[in-house]
Order: C-alpha cells, then sequence, then structure tokens
C-alpha cells in the first residue's frame, strides 16, 4: 500500500538568497544571481562570471570548530538542511529512528580538492589536513546532516552529475511512500566556482562568456543563449507521510506524487537525440502519479541555457505532450540563479512545491529573441498568477545520461 508524501519543510541557500521567502520573492521578481566571480581571480580565463552565493555566515548554523571540518558544499547542506527542519516544525525530534537523510551532491569537494594539492605540493605531505578525506567526498552532505540531527535512518550520498538533487528527492519519496521511513531530509548541495571547474566548463564550452552583462547571461531558450552561468547553493526539503505531517497540524507545500529516473545510454556530456531519454523519464513520472500528460500544468525545466539541452528538452516536452504542450507554462529558474550543478534538483523541486503552494509561475529571464526551434510559453520575463495549479513537474537531466523528473500536485 502505497503511503502519501508531502513537504513540510523547505531550505535554501541561493545566489538569490537565504531562507525561504526571501529566495522566493526574487525568483518570482526575476532578479538574477549572476555576477563576476569573486571566489578566485577570473581576468584571465574566458569566463569571469558565476552566480555565487552572497553574504553566507556559517557560523549561523554551525559550531565554529566544526566549520573548518567541512568543505562549503557541506556547509550549503548543513545550514539548508536546519532551515527546512525548523521550518518543518521537526526541531527536536526525538523518534530519530525512522527519519532519514538524502542529499544528492555532483561535484563534492572542489574547492578543499584544489587547496589541499597546493599544500601538498608546496609544503609536503604532512601539512595536508587530515579532515581532508571527509571534507571532499560527496556523501558526507547527507553525513553531516544526520550526525548533527540524530537521524538514524537511511543515510544516502547520491552523485548523478546535475541530476543528483532530484534523485534524492525522488528516492526518499520512495522510502517514505513504501514505509521504510516516515520522514526525509533531503535534496541537493554544491560549491564548485573554483578556477579548476571554470576551465573545465570553459574547455568544454558549456559556459556562457557574456562577461560585461552577468546578469543577462543565463537565458534558457532563448535564440541567443550561448551557455550556462556556474552557480552553488542547496536546496533541501523535508517530506513526510501525509497522515504524520496532517496529525501534527504541519504546513503542507505540496505532495510528491510521481518518480522518474533512467537514462539515455547515449553519450557522455550530450542528451540522447531529440530528447528521448527526457521524454520517456517524463513519461514514467507521470506513469507513477496515475494522471494523464492533459492534467499537467507547469513544468520547472531543467533548462539549462544551453543549446542542445534546451532544445531537446523542448523536443521532448512536445512529443510527449503533443498538443497539450501548447497549454503547458514551461519555465527555467535557471536563468535567475544559475546553473547549480547537483544543488539544482533540491532548489528547483523547492520552486516547484512553492508554485504549488503560491499558485505563482516563475518566469524565465532574459527571453528578449524567441529561438523558433524552442517555441514553447516559457513564461518570459514575468511571474505569472494562476487561480488553479493543481499538477506540476520537474525536470533534472544530468552528464553520463542521467535524467530525473518528478510530478508534485497541489494539497
Amino acid at each position: 500500500m502505497r503511503r502519501r508524501v508531502v513537504v513540510t519543510g523547505i531550505g535554501l541557500v541561493t545566489p538569490v538568497g537565504i531562507g525561504v521567502e526571501e529566495v522566493w520573492k526574487n525568483v518570482v521578481e526575476g532578479k538574477s544571481g549572476a555576477g563576476p566571480i569573486t571566489r578566485f581571480d577570473a581576468k584571465d580565463f574566458p569566463v569571469r562570471i558565476a552566480a555565487e552565493v552572497k553574504n553566507f555566515e556559517p557560523e549561523k548554523f554551525i559550531e565554529p570548530k566544526l566549520i573548518e571540518e567541512m568543505d562549503r558544499f557541506i556547509q550549503f547542506a548543513v545550514a539548508a538542511s536546519f532551515i527546512a527542519i525548523e521550518r518543518a516544525g521537526l526541531k527536536g525530534k526525538t523518534d530519530t529512528d525512522r527519519i532519514g537523510v538524502i542529499i544528492g551532491v555532483g561535484l563534492g569537494g572542489l574547492p578543499s580538492i584544489e587547496e589541499q594539492v597546493m599544500v601538498l605540493k608546496e609544503k609536503g605531505y604532512r601539512r595536508v589536513t587530515p579532515y581532508f578525506i571527509p571534507m571532499t567526498i560527496p556523501n558526507l552532505a547527507a553525513g553531516w546532516v544526520s550526525i548533527l540531527t540524530g537521524a538514524k535512518g537511511v543515510n544516502l550520498g547520491i552523485s548523478t552529475a546535475c541530476s543528483a538533487g532530484l534523485h534524492a528527492l525522488g528516492e526518499a519519496y520512495r522510502y517514505i511512500r513504501d514505509g521504510l521511513i516516515d520522514i526525509a531530509v533531503c535534496g541537493g548541495a554544491e560549491s564548485a566556482i573554483t578556477p579548476l571547474a571554470v576551465a573545465g566548463f570553459s574547455s568544454m564550452k558549456a559556459l556562457s562568456r557574456r562577461n560585461d552583462e552577468p546578469e543577462k547571461a543565463s537565458r534558457p531558450f532563448e535564440k541567443n543563449r550561448d551557455g550556462f552561468v556556474i552557480g552553488e547553493g542547496a536546496g533541501i526539503l523535508v517530506l513526510e507521510e501525509y497522515e504524520s505531517a496532517r496529525k501534527r497540524g504541519a504546513e503542507i507545500f505540496a505532495e510528491i506524487i510521481g518518480y522518474g529516473a533512467n537514462g539515455d545510454a547515449y553519450h557522455i556530456t550530450s542528451p540522447s537525440p531529440e530528447g528521448k531519454g527526457a521524454e520517456e523519464c517524463m513519461k514514467l513520472a507521470i506513469k507513477d502519479a496515475g494522471i494523464s500528460t492533459d492534467e499537467v500544468q507547469y513544468i520547472n525545466a531543467h533548462g539549462t541555457s544551453t543549446k542542445l539541452n534546451d532544445l531537446y528538452e523542448t523536443i521532448a516536452i512536445k512529443r510527449l505532450f503533443k498538443e497539450h504542450a501548447k497549454k503547458l507554462f514551461v519555465s527555467s529558474t535557471k536563468s535567475v540563479t544559475g546553473h547549480t550543478l547537483g544543488a539544482a534538483g533540491g532548489i528547483e523541486a523547492a520552486f516547484t512545491a512553492l508554485s504549488l503552494k503560491t499558485r505563482i509561475i516563475p518566469p524565465t529571464i532574459n527571453y528578449e529573441e524567441p529561438d523558433p526551434e524552442c517555441d514553447l510559453n516559457y513564461v518570459p520575463n514575468e511571474a505569472i498568477e494562476l487561480k488553479e495549479l493543481k499538477y506540476a513537474i520537474c525536470n533534472s537531466f544530468g552528464f553520463g545520461g542521467t535524467n530525473a523528473c518528478v510530478v508534485m500536485r497541489e494539497v
């Protein structure tokens, strides 16, 4: 018997703010989080822009003596988790055997890796910090959250590139739905704005080079898009069995009703032609939800602002939804936050839940000139408020052809 699973807490650390209300306000108003890179000197790089988290103070969430043991991505995960747990009204929860933690991370502790490589080269192996390994491995985002909250249920770190955050949410949904746990702290975290990451993505020609207009660089589905803007942050959701949430009077943002995951089996970076993998992934999620394609109203798209990703996601939507595709609202909040890699699925799932809660569909900003090949309603530049918004889906697709899709509905 499938149990109902709802979202009762949201925590966000993003390039457009920290918390829930501030972030959602900026996303709805279309305020870009992109700007010049400040994390390192990028003057000699072909790409000098990123969407950085501003004014993050880890000591507000973490004991100072523990901060030095954590890479920045772990700090983001812990902070967002504490925000989500408090918002869910679960602070001080004692029945921890039935609480799980599943957090997705893409690149892991790249800042610490780069730093400690320099220490090794310049000062020798004895000066490498003993915290180096646990600072950098991706599963320590979930590990630290589990340790600091006492959650003794399933403890998983998922690393599926840019799908990691949404895969974490989908797997958490399954654990609760099938009765293995009652509550999950889940989502994604990433902090990889480093010289090596920017150089690597630049070499692939994946990043926008609109250095003089960083706030206009992320422009998903728009004709003049030239790559994504690398971002960072964390998006954590608290999922809970519905009856438990209802009985304790918890605020419910949305209900998770379907999850799909599959692989393109095509290429290490490029999506499969005409978005066949993405189409099948959405189909799996909608089938799992037990609804028809005509009932879906909004898609929070993967929408990276790269040529092939945006084109093939558009084609996938048109192939799956057929005539109904013209009635869909499709927006990419990466136009505001940049592409936060492993954190993207968690952050965008939170935005999808907030859309259902507020009945507001956030815009795709920087949409100036339509691409004839991308011809859906991308909610250009201004948010839309609907009287009724019942069903929405969130997409995440990653390198290696790994795909995730989650279906949510209004409660």
